[in-house]
């Protein structure tokens, strides 16, 4: 009596398991991610700052040159922001630089480098590795 109630409880657990496993699989297929990488080459950005990157308002990476970042997001726009950061003259000052919105897809690598402009410093999109 005691083994057959032990199997049926180690049954109903290895389902309950075999259960959670099947779903997981099936929300990554589903959903996706989307990958992103943002690289500081070392003769794009004159500054010896770091450049620090913000997703979504918050600081998520700081590039240094030569250095790149990657992340596995879900799809979708992602607003993306880049400041020099560090100590007092690697400030951003005041003033909030404006972000970029960029548009992720499931599946697909989008690979981005950190240029300078008169308005400060922006992604531009990398040529694709071949």
């Amino acid at each position: 009596m005691h083994r057959s109630a032990f199997a049926l409880m180690c049954s109903a657990f290895a389902a309950s398991c075999l259960t959670s496993a099947v779903q997981a699989a099936d929300y990554g297929l589903d959903q996706g991610y989307a990958v992103l990488i943002v690289s500081r080459e070392r003769l794009q950005v004159s500054t010896q700052c770091e450049i620090g990157l913000y997703l979504q308002d918050e600081l998520t990476a700081r590039l240094d040159q030569g250095q790149s970042a990657s992340f596995n997001l879900p799809p979708g726009e992602v607003t993306v922001r880049l400041a020099t950061v560090g100590n007092k003259t690697c400030q951003p000052g005041i003033n909030q630089l404006d972000g970029q919105r960029l548009a992720l897809k499931a599946g697909q690598i989008s690979r981005y480098r950190i240029s300078q402009t008169t308005a400060g410093y922006k992604l531009i999109p990398a040529p694709p590795i071949q």
